[in-house]
């Protein structure tokens, strides 16, 4: 593995020389002399031959690798070509554009495959590849509430939406009668494009490191931190450079009803019926952990049961009044959010980017990766929300619910 490096750390080297050789001998046209050129083509050679010994001391580690295991486990493929299914892909899919992000991104991306020239960003970085991508895709919607209830599309540029803001209604007329004719208006809901972005330093011995798997680490801290980032956002963003939430006071779910005293199961159905009927089909309930709590104890009057329907089937979302219920952190404790959440769109613009901050902890030995994407969220039908929003907490229970503080050594 050191010859490895030490073979890609030479060749970057001789890289670097025969780029400086060409700036410092081309004449004011930006030619070189034949002498030059022929010095120059020995130099290109020397960087291929320093390529294709990578290339051999890689296959070689390959085979060592597979010869290493058990004598008991047979081997099924062969080192040399288990990746030509793979190779068959094209483009971000591919394996070697995958082996070339992670080879670029060990040597902290002083030596860059041609192949990733397929996803240069044009605001600086490189396209994940597709597998990544899809990784990161798995992990929102795993860890992402809104993502898994929402409407996702990707957007190439600013992405309308059009809205019936009126309809046309049915009416009678005598035989022979004039037939009126009615307008119908439209809005449209503009999905535009937010940047958000996460970085993580690593250092320079764990990108050395063979054992670590820097992929998986890489991809988890990506796709985990952007979650709960977008999660917040598409609860509690304002617009302002951020998606607009369900739960925002401009463009979110509207207020139903504030309550004034503690909640009981007849506001439930208060809230499950003030949704108009075609929403409600698809309807679920979507608030926070520290309600829940009051939820569960809740009772139908004059019943011994409780409201609360458990699951008990796995994978399935608990019950309350025959509705899914989903759980956020980032809902607000004292509003509860009841309709169909399919009407929440969230537009993604472009791929996600990996880009490497060579110089900004250079001074620490280590180097910086960041992950960057660009979204957009909105609830283009507002009726298909509703909010029930709960009695604000008393100062006294304000105070039980903080954290004491430490007792003085």
């Amino acid at each position: 593995m050191n010859k490895i490096f030490d073979m890609i750390e030479k060749r970057s080297k001789a890289w670097e020389a025969a780029k400086a050789f060409a700036q410092t001998k081309a004449d004011a046209d930006g030619l070189l002399s034949a002498e030059d050129s022929k010095t120059y083509t020995e130099m290109e050679a020397k960087i291929q031959n320093y390529s294709e010994e990578i290339e051999r001391l890689q296959k070689m580690e390959a085979i060592e690798k597979e010869l290493a295991k058990p004598v008991n486990k047979p081997l099924v493929t062969s080192p040399m070509n288990e990746s030509d299914e793979k190779e068959q892909k094209t483009g971000r899919a591919s394996a070697a554009y995958k082996k070339a992000m992670l080879n670029a991104i060990r040597c902290q991306f002083r030596q860059v495959s041609n192949v990733l020239q397929e996803g240069v960003k044009e605001d600086g970085g490189y396209l994940v590849p597709e597998e990544y991508d899809s990784r990161l895709i798995d992990i929102l919607n795993e860890q992402n509430v809104m993502r898994q209830l929402g409407t996702n599309i990707t957007t190439s540029g600013e992405h309308k939406i059009n809205v019936a803001a009126t309809k046309p209604a049915a009416a009678w007329i005598e035989e022979g009668g004039t037939i009126q004719f009615e307008d119908a208006t439209f809005s449209q809901i503009i999905l535009d494009a937010h940047k958000l972005h996460v970085g993580v330093k690593v250092t320079s011995e764990l990108l050395n490191d063979a054992a670590f798997d820097l992929e998986s680490y890489l991809m988890n801290e990506f796709g985990n931190a952007l979650a709960n980032a977008e999660e917040d956002a598409f609860l509690n963003g304002t617009g302002n450079g951020q998606p607009v939430g369900i739960f925002a006071a401009k463009g979110g779910a509207p207020v139903e009803k504030t309550l004034t005293a503690d909640i009981t199961g007849d506001d439930l159905v208060d809230l499950v019926y003030c949704l108009k009927r075609p929403y409600r089909k698809n309807a679920a309930f979507l608030l926070n952990d520290a309600t829940i709590a009051a939820i569960r104890k809740l009772k139908a009057e004059g019943d011994k049961e409780y409201i609360w329907q458990p699951s008990y089937q796995q994978g399935e979302p608990d019950r309350l009044l025959g509705y899914p219920v989903y759980t956020s952190p980032y809902t607000p404790a004292d509003a509860i959010a009841f309709g169909d959440f399919s009407y929440y769109n969230i537009g993604d613009r472009g791929q996600r980017t990996f880009q490497d901050l060579r110089e900004l902890f250079a001074g620490n030995d280590m180097v910086g990766f960041l992950a960057k994407e660009r979204v957009d969220g909105k609830l283009v039908l507002p009726e298909a929300v509703k909010i029930l929003k709960l009695k604000a907490p008393t100062k006294t229970a304000a105070k039980a619910n903080t954290t004491p503080a430490a007792p003085k050594a």
